[in-house]
């Protein structure tokens, strides 16, 4: 019996031009694509004139799909897994396929290609000796907010998907949070209407709200700069202003605390004594 293998093969993110040779020489070759959108995937074989059968593999059967993926690759099969664009596994489908073949000691191998979050990490010019990926933000904004002062205090440069409906209120965040850092907020990569949008987060919260917002986007938020941090008694202001926006008073403290590197305790009470005054 002819050993089977698992592929994961990287797909367009848009322009149906950006897909490699080794990509369309597995999916030709594959006895089985298990793809996010069936759909999507045959429009993409069929540009290519490749035949190969087709089925369902998305994030609602993904756990009992990786199973039978894995039964077919144990079977002798070639089984390449696609997502509706860009990398399986990275924040689309595909992980579990590979959990379960490694777990059975089946071969993986993987195809590269295009993915929208290199693309948006090449083009945003930000400095990328390390950055932080967080998939996609919470859609809950306590818990969003919560992660984001977590994060802009280290200072690394951040990158994370946002959805057309969301991506204003992520923006309003970091308008807040993180006045003065850089983004690049990226649409629509690789197709007609690719955009990059780069400034403070109110800039480019300005641009959007009376603009397009169809399509994933793609948030790069540039890495401290690391300048010295204001006198106390102007992180107190920045915490009062906080205040009156609604934030808590607790959470002001250790968002302003966090943004400049500095002590909570000494941000704390600079507030209390500017409050008494």
């Amino acid at each position: 019996m002819d050993r089977g293998k698992l592929y994961l093969v990287g797909t367009p993110i848009g322009n149906m031009e950006d897909i490699t040779l080794r990509a369309l020489r597995v999916l030709r070759e594959a006895d089985l694509v298990a793809a996010e959108d069936t759909r999507r995937a045959r429009k993409l074989l069929s540009r290519y004139d490749i035949h190969t059968t087709v089925t369902s593999y998305h994030g609602n059967n993904e756990r009992e799909k990786a199973v039978s993926v894995a039964n077919q690759v144990e079977a002798g099969k070639k089984v390449a897994v696609v997502s509706d664009a860009g990398m399986p596994g990275v924040a689309d489908p595909g992980f579990r396929a590979v959990e379960e073949c490694v777990r059975r000691g089946l071969e993986v191998e993987v195809v590269p290609g295009p993915s929208s979050l290199t693309a948006a990490l090449a083009i945003c010019g930000f400095p990328l000796t390390s950055f932080r990926y967080l998939g996609f933000m919470p859609r809950r904004r306590a818990e969003r907010r919560s992660l984001l002062l977590s994060l802009l205090r280290d200072g690394e440069t951040l990158v994370f998907y946002e959805a057309p409906h969301r991506i204003l209120e992520s923006l309003e965040d970091l308008a807040e949070l993180a006045p003065e850092r850089d983004l690049a907020v990226a649409r629509e990569l690789t197709k007609i209407h690719e955009e990059v949008l780069r400034g403070r987060a109110s800039e480019v919260l300005a641009s959007l709200q009376g603009g397009r917002r169809r399509g994933e986007f793609v948030v790069v938020v540039a890495p401290g700069k690391g300048e010295e941090a204001p006198p106390l008694p102007q992180l107190a202001d920045e915490v009062a202003g906080l205040v009156a926006m609604g934030m808590a008073p607790r959470e002001a403290v250790r968002a302003v605390a966090g943004r400049h590197g500095v002590s909570q305790r000494e941000v704390y009470g600079a507030w209390l004594e500017r409050k008494q005054a």
